[in-house]
């Protein structure tokens, strides 16, 4: 019971206790808070007590920097009505100026219109003078005013086309010598550039023989063998006292190397009879053909000309078989082309142009034998054919002078030409006249209908003529004889006579099976 008693003491006294421990916590809070908010109230007013200080400083200030301002302004305008004091005085002091120029322009100008009316008064003056003098200057001439004027320009125009003709002609002078001048200097240079070797071409070739006892084998039984030799080749073999040799005579080079060879190759072989004789013919003229194609090669390749067609390369070489005057046609073309190209060279023109139209120029001798018409006008002809350069035709036709050059190339081609023909020792009109009657010769016969080939040999003496046999007959020969000869006497002329010589030849040939 006590213990009872003890514990509800002890919890009412804990709970009494309790209620006292909050009660005093509760009025130490109260304090606190009342402390905090007198804190907080006496930061506020120190807070305004500042605010107010610092507005009244910044209030001080910005009346501080306001008189400043003013101060300032009021001395730049003061300043400024000083400056505007001084312009104001400049300007009266020029206005003032000007009041006294206008015054003197005034005075100037009243004095120039009294000079102006005193001016056009010695100027009707004048007028009226000159008048009476043109009226007193036609009475004494005789002449009008506007005779007067057209005889003064006429005679200053004569006068002027004097002095023009004058002017133009030592101009035209002076060009000229310097033109001659240059052209001496660029020839010059081009002909030194380009000096060539030159030899005649001859009508003759030897053969060397390894022992005169081919000689017999050569001529062979009767004759037959240098009868066919000359009948296949249309050369003359000249057999005589000259030791271990041979002269093969005609005017035709192409002709020649083909005998020429020929017989070197009977001789390597040593069987002379009229059937090897043609078989050797053949064979000469297809190592002609190889020769002729090679030498157009070379000289395509020495002149550096490109681009041309392979029939023309074959042309180009064929002119080593023909002659101008006793001069190389192939050599003169490879000249001309050089020298054309050296003149274009220093001239600024196309040295292209200049030296394919100088290896072409003459391009027709390589077909004038077989061709009617001039070397220039087959030549056009053959080139027009290959679609050759317009230019290059012109050039090439113009080089004897038939048109006229359409560029400064082609007149290059004439003066090229003019030196390679000209060059001490390059041509013999002799030999070309010669040759030129052996061409008629032959071309006189071949013209007559059943004519197979004709040559002229024996210097041209004889006209070796060989018929179709089955075109001509026997007793038809005796006939053809006469009719060439007739008209040999009557277009040629030539010293004493020319013997005309007709072959016919029948052959049969069997196989026996």
């Amino acid at each position: 019971m006590n213990i009872v008693i003890m514990i509800a003491t002890v919890l009412i006294s804990l709970a009494i206790g309790t209620l006292f421990g909050m009660a005093y916590r509760k009025k130490i809070a109260e304090s606190k808070i009342q402390g905090a908010e007198n804190e907080a109230k006496r930061l506020v007013d120190l807070a305004k007590i500042e605010a107010e200080n610092l507005k009244k400083e910044e209030i001080f200030k910005a009346k501080e920097e306001i008189m400043n301002s003013r101060k300032e302004l009021d001395q730049e305008i003061k300043e400024r009505r000083g400056e505007v004091q001084k312009q104001e005085s400049r300007l009266m002091q020029k206005e003032e100026n000007l009041e006294k120029r206008e015054g003197n322009f005034e005075r100037k100008e009243r004095e120039l219109e009294r000079e102006v009316q005193s001016m056009e008064k010695q100027k009707e003056e004048i007028l009226q003078l000159h008048e009476q003098g043109m009226i007193e200057l036609q009475r004494i001439a005789s002449l009008t005013k506007e005779e007067a004027k057209a005889k003064l320009l006429s005679e200053m125009d004569k006068e002027l086309t004097i002095e023009k003709a004058t002017l133009i002609r030592e101009k035209e002078q002076k060009m000229k010598e310097e033109a001659v001048k240059n052209a001496k200097e660029i020839l010059s240079y081009a002909v030194q550039k380009c000096a060539a070797d030159h030899s005649q071409e001859t009508t003759v070739s030897i053969v060397a023989l390894p022992n005169d006892d081919m000689k017999g084998r050569i001529i062979g039984r009767e004759g037959r063998n240098i009868k066919a030799l000359e009948t296949l080749t249309g050369i003359d073999l000249i057999i005589d006292d000259t030791p271990e040799a041979v002269v093969l005579s005609g005017f035709d080079p192409l002709r020649r190397e083909v005998a020429k060879i020929a017989l070197e190759k009977l001789i390597d072989d040593g069987r002379i009879h009229p059937a090897k004789i043609e078989e050797m013919v053949e064979k000469a003229k297809e190592e002609v053909d190889t020769t002729i194609k090679e030498e157009g090669e070379r000289a395509v390749l020495e002149t550096g000309v490109i681009g041309l067609h392979p029939d023309i390369v074959k042309l180009i070489g064929k002119l080593k078989y023909r002659t101008s005057y006793g001069q190389n046609v192939l050599n003169h073309s490879i000249e001309v082309s050089n020298l054309a190209r050296i003149m274009a060279e220093e001239l600024g023109l196309d040295p292209k142009l200049a030296r394919r139209a100088g290896l072409l120029h003459d391009i027709g001798k390589a077909l004038d034998h077989d061709m009617e018409g001039t070397h220039v006008e087959i030549g056009v002809e053959v080139l027009k054919k290959f679609k050759e350069n317009a230019l290059v035709i012109n050039a090439v036709e113009a080089h004897h002078g038939d048109v006229e050059p359409k560029t400064l190339e082609a007149v290059l081609i004439q003066a090229a030409d003019a030196i390679s023909a000209s060059r001490p020792g390059a041509r013999r009109e002799t030999v070309e006249a010669y040759i030129k009657r052996l061409q008629n010769l032959e071309e006189i016969a071949d013209s007559f209908e059943g004519v197979e080939k004709s040559f002229a040999i024996q210097a041209g003496r004889e006209i070796r003529i060989i018929v179709k046999p089955d075109r001509i007959s026997d007793d038809q020969m005796t006939i053809l004889a006469r009719e060439v000869a007739k008209r040999v006497e009557n277009e040629m002329d030539y010293p004493g006579q020319i013997k005309v010589n007709i072959i016919r030849e029948t052959r049969v040939v069997d196989y026996a099976k």
